[in-house]
């Protein structure tokens, strides 16, 4: 597990994915040849305004939202959907949730569970619908709450990972803390929830070598159908940014929101990434990577600000499907909770990383 979790997770997914993936398409591909190519095309032939700042402004449709899908987002969870079909292929999930019974067992689960939290690393709306195959309503819940709250989607976790690879104390850090809330949210709440768990079964297949045809054939199925999905809430995103901006709504809400980023520790314009957290959390993560890399997140900041996104709320679309699955009371409460966990972390990491990132 340690193997796969380095060389499968970190190694191939975090630095080659969201390392050299991530930056060779970002500043290869858009900064260099196609930003400045519909500049180009956008001062030749755009002669109204608001139409060339909503193509190629700050909240541009291709500069924000298409950049974000396919520089950011789209390498990192490219490389995962291709790790965990190897998994998938190999019958190496099954002795997974046979190794993870016993610690599921304290977190009023049991080893199936691991199927769900898994694919939670890949996509968490896909996970809560797989949440479906634990057989008491307890488990379930449990389940999503857990989901919900402490598992990034891979998109996310890799924009997360190289935000701060190039520290490894604050990376440590910020694993080390969600290792620590996913144990003690999960522990607790298994305590507070009524019921038990429920017997574990399950049969081994063989291991086998991965088929190269099936695994590329499931990473390929599980990109589209991700990739499809994003590419329209991440125009949406962008375009009602654009629109904020335009009007100056957007500057009263990120007026209103500074307070709860000065608690933080953050600046006034990490407002804009938890705004665009609530369309997708990893939108939200690709924001700070900008921020990152224009040099306004100090280290210590951006554990806080890291461990914070890491734990907000879901996205629109897992919310939606909380909702459909759990029911609207449960999501909401469960949000809730999540938003509280998150500010306080949040607060907490900023202090304890200021000083021991010194």
């Amino acid at each position: 597990l340690m193997l796969v979790l380095y060389y499968g997770l970190y190694k191939f997914v975090g630095v080659f994915g969201a390392g050299y993936l991530v930056d060779t398409i970002n500043r290869g591909v858009f900064d260099e040849i196609l930003t400045p190519a519909l500049n180009d095309v956008i001062v030749n032939y755009v002669r109204w305004k608001w139409l060339a700042s909503l193509l190629a402004g700050e909240y541009g449709l291709f500069t924000m939202g298409l950049r974000y899908a396919v520089a950011i987002i789209l390498p990192v969870v490219g490389t995962f959907f291709l790790a965990f079909a190897i998994l998938e292929d190999c019958g190496y999930l099954p002795r997974l949730a046979m190794l993870m019974d016993r610690v599921f067992r304290q977190f009023g689960l049991n080893g199936r569970a691991v199927i769900p939290v898994t694919l939670g690393l890949g996509c968490g709306t896909m996970a809560v619908f797989v949440v479906r195959t634990l057989e008491t309503p307890r488990e379930r819940l449990l389940a999503t709450f857990l989901l919900s709250l402490a598992i990034p989607c891979s998109a996310q976790l890799g924009v997360v990972m190289a935000l701060l690879a190039h520290n490894g104390k604050a990376l440590m850090l910020w694993f080390l803390y969600m290792v620590l809330i996913f144990t003690v949210v999960g522990w607790v709440s298994a305590r507070i929830i009524p019921g038990k768990r429920s017997p574990f079964y399950m049969e081994l297949p063989p291991l086998r070598m991965p088929s190269p045809r099936n695994v590329a054939k499931k990473a390929y199925t599980r990109m589209i159908w991700y990739f499809v999905e994003i590419i329209p809430v991440f125009f949406l995103a962008a375009f009602l940014l654009w629109l904020g901006d335009r009007t100056g709504l957007l500057a009263h809400i990120m007026k209103a929101v500074e307070p709860v980023m000065a608690f933080l520790g953050l600046p006034a314009q990490a407002a804009q990434a938890f705004l665009l957290g609530f369309f997708r959390r990893d939108y939200g993560a690709a924001g700070l990577y900008d921020m990152a890399g224009r040099g306004l997140l100090t280290d210590w900041q951006l554990v806080g600000a890291a461990v914070t996104m890491t734990l907000f709320v879901p996205c629109m679309a897992q919310f939606l499907v909380m909702v459909k699955e759990r029911g609207a009371v449960a999501a909401l409460a469960m949000t809730a909770i999540i938003v509280v966990i998150a500010l306080a972390s949040g607060w907490l990491m900023h202090q304890l990383a200021a000083v021991l990132l010194l």
